[in-house]
Formats: C-alpha cells, structure tokens, sequence
C-alpha cells in the first residue's frame, strides 16, 4: 500500500470511530499520533500546530516557514500563518471549515500535544467536552497491520544481534558506559539509532530504571541489559540477564527460573479476548507464590508502536480486552536490593491463535 492510500485508510478508520464514540472534532499536535495518522511530523517548537480532524474535513494549522516541506508529505489542507500576523486568524478559518463553532462539541484532545497549543484551541470553542485520543487515535495504533510488524520485527532482529555481540564481548573491568557504546554502534553501523539503551552490573540490576555509567564488571556479577533500537521509524525493546563467571549466585538461578514461568505464564494468558489485567496477574501471580512479589514493584508491560510505549498497558488495573494486532511487552521481573535484578523482556504481537515473539535471541 502506497503511503498516501495508507493515509487515507486510516483517516477514513478514524472518522469511522469518531462516529462510534460521537467524537465532533480530534485535534493533534505535532506527536507520534499525527504521524501515524498523515506522515507528517512537524517540528514542534512554540509555534501552533495542530491538525483538526471533523466528519467532513481535515486540515493543518501551520506556521508559514513549514509550509513547503509539509505539502511534500500530505495532501491536506493547511491553513497558514506567519510570525507577524500570529495564529489566531488562520485558527478560525480552520474551525469555520471544521464546522466547529457549535456549542458543546465533543473533542477528543492529543494528550500529548503542548498545553498553550490545546488551551488556544479549547479557548475558542463554546463549552466543549473534552476528553483524550484512548478510544479514537490511541485505539486504532494499538492494532497493527503486517507492515507495521514487518518493521518492528526487523527492528528487533538488529537489536538481538547488537544484545548478543555486548554479551560476547563482557570481560572484567569493562564499564557499563563502554557496553552502552558498544550497543549503540552496533545500531549506527547497521542504519539505526538508539531508543534507549541500559547496561546494569551487579547490584545495579535491582534499579529498574538504572543509568549506566563507571561501574566495571568483576568476577561472578550479575549482568542485565534492557535496550532497543529505531530501524526505519520503529523501535525494539528487550531485556536478557545473564551471570558473568563461573559461580553463579544459586538465588540468582532459582529467580531466573521464576521470571522465566512467569514470562511463560502471562503468554500463555495472552489469547484475543482476554483482559490486559489478566495476563499482569498471571505473571504476577507466578512470582507471589514463589515468595518474591514484593519484589515485582512494576506492571507486566506495555505496549509498543511508532512509541516505544504506548497502548495497550498490561497493568493489574487495565480492563482493555486485547484483540489481534495488539503489540505489548511482557517483562517480569524480581529485584533484590544490594545483590541484582533479574528481568525477561518479550515483545509480542497478539495473532488470532496466540502471541508470537519478535525476538529470537533465548532468554535463558
């Protein structure tokens, strides 16, 4: 499909579901969801951008300085303006064309966008209901087509071989900031960029979050490495723990294998249908009954597209039924304090008959 059929597939998916929810207007700032939903990503600075979205129209407001580079990408309209004249006129022509000056519209509001951006617009409406994009835009880019797939599958392939090549090339006294750099030329060498990328020795391991830096791999250290790449606008994301020595630590195996079966069991719970909260407590709940689910202080996972995080949410409050399509983590983990953390990381896509891994690097 080529991107402007694509653009025009999901714009049309969006006023489909615009009407199902009685959503009047969907307004955008320059963010992933605007790119998702035209091609077009605008740089966002101060200036007003904004793409209005009504039953019978579709336009961009645009400062004029972006003008040319945006008509390269989309066909719609833009209503422009320029840094001596401000925004304000151009913002009500694009309403008056959005039919948008009924009183009580109902306005689904990217939750991403700048606040100035969105109090400008909603200043102009007459008493709108607001609410965010969770059952328009956000919605429709949890399910992803085969293209999508394709990308992050490919995405995903690169990050395995950048993870395998830092574990092969550990040895004592390398730092956490030299393996980060290792990964990351990894990624440039083979046409991507870094999303994220953290390298946790030792102790360092039980900081979900840790930013690596100066600490120097010793003998008998538990090695964790959470990283991701951008290949061709979309991101990967996963995590391998592996012991560096030959003595591993007997807990550290024995928490292996239970973040393994808990991995195990929020896959087997992922099934079309099933609530995301359900697979949460199917991990959860393996790591509760081996005595550690104090030390399970995060949600089961996350989803993942054009973000690196991004809907559905595999929390223990989420009620959203996953369907075919969906991208979500699930990643489990048990972090003692002082010793090492020990977290799996799979991203799925969800199929008819099941999740299937993009990853193909072992987990243990």
């Amino acid at each position: 499909m080529s991107y402007l059929m694509q653009a025009e597939e999901r714009l049309a998916r969006l006023r489909t579901r615009m009407a199902e929810t009685e959503t009047d207007l969907l307004v955008l700032g320059p963010s992933s969801h605007m790119a998702w939903l035209t091609g077009l990503n605008p740089h966002g600075d101060e200036r007003p951008v904004m793409l209005l979205v009504s039953a019978e129209h579709a336009g961009f407001l645009m400062p004029a300085l972006n003008a040319a580079m945006a008509q390269e990408i989309t066909p719609l309209p833009l209503f422009t303006w320029t840094d001596d004249d401000g925004p304000m006129t151009a913002l009500d022509a694009l309403l008056d064309a959005s039919d948008a000056r009924r009183p009580g519209l109902s306005v689904a509001l990217d939750e991403t966008m700048r606040a100035d951006f969105a109090l400008l617009l909603l200043d102009k409406l007459d008493s709108p209901r607001r609410r965010f994009t969770d059952d328009t835009v956000s919605l429709l880019r949890t399910r992803k087509d085969e293209e999508e797939a394709a990308r992050i599958k490919a995405s995903h392939l690169l990050n395995d071989a950048a993870v395998e090549a830092a574990f092969a090339a550990l040895k004592t006294g390398t730092t956490e900031a030299q393996v980060v750099e290792l990964i990351e030329t990894h990624y440039k060498n083979n046409g991507a960029a870094t999303a994220f990328c953290s390298v946790c020795f030792g102790a360092n391991g039980a900081f979900p979050h840790h930013h690596p830096g100066a600490t120097a791999l010793g003998e008998n250290m538990a090695v964790l490495i959470d990283t991701g790449c951008v290949l061709d606008g979309y991101p990967s994301d996963m995590t391998r723990c592996r012991w560096f020595g030959p003595d591993p630590d007997p807990e550290f195996l024995k928490v292996r294998d239970i973040v393994e079966a808990a991995v195990q069991a929020a896959l087997a719970a992922a099934r079309v249908g099933a609530l995301a909260r359900e697979v949460d407590a199917a991990a959860r709940g393996v790591i509760s009954d081996a005595g550690y689910g104090d030390r399970f202080p995060h949600r089961t996972g996350h989803g993942l597209g054009l973000d690196i995080h991004e809907a559905p949410y595999i929390t223990g409050t989420s009620e959203l039924p996953l369907v075919a399509g969906n991208v979500f983590s699930i990643e489990p983990g048990i972090y003692l304090n002082g010793r090492f953390g020990l977290r799996l990381e799979e991203i799925v896509i969800l199929r008819e008959d099941g999740p299937e891994i993009f990853s193909e690097l072992p987990r243990v």
